[in-house]
């Protein structure tokens, strides 16, 4: 025996335990960023509302069209959903997860900047594009740290 495994003697370590602790560890590094991107794409996605109040007597913003930069949010994020999730099978959930947090940030920024109802119209349907994926991203991302169990994919299958 050597000087090393005399002095700290090998403790028992157990599979369950190794693996727990290091999910633990996984979850105590992953998860706040995870909470803070989701309550971040919540705010962004209703401080429409809150901006509105501001906005319609600064750009002039009719109820039609804040109904319309309200709703196209959508249609981008529905219209560029599948393209995102096929470039993030290609680049990966990181690099996906990556574009779409830049991107929405220059798209939230830029939308500070809007002078007219067509503007923010644009914006709107930009930031959809931006976000669009967000969600899957992060469910692929969490894959990569948290497989699924020996078995349960061949039980799911059969």
């Amino acid at each position: 025996m050597n000087q090393l495994e005399q002095t700290l003697p090998l403790a028992e370590v157990r599979p369950g335990a190794l693996l727990a602790s290091t999910y633990r560890r996984i979850i105590w590094r992953l998860m706040p960023f995870l909470l803070v991107a989701f309550i971040i794409n919540a705010i962004d996605r209703i401080n429409i509302s809150f901006a509105k109040l501001r906005m319609a007597e600064d750009i002039l913003l009719s109820d039609a069209a804040y109904g319309i930069g309200a709703g196209i949010f959508y249609f981008g994020y529905i219209l560029f959903e599948v393209p995102s999730n096929l470039y993030m099978q290609r680049v990966g959930a990181r690099a996906t997860l990556t574009r779409i947090m830049v991107l929405w940030g220059l798209v939230t920024v830029a939308t500070a900047f809007v002078t007219t109802p067509n503007q923010l119209i644009g914006a709107r349907f930009l930031l959809g594009m931006a976000e669009a994926g967000f969600f899957p991203g992060v469910i692929l991302y969490m894959t990569y740290w948290f497989p699924a169990p020996c078995g349960v994919a061949s039980r799911r299958h059969s």
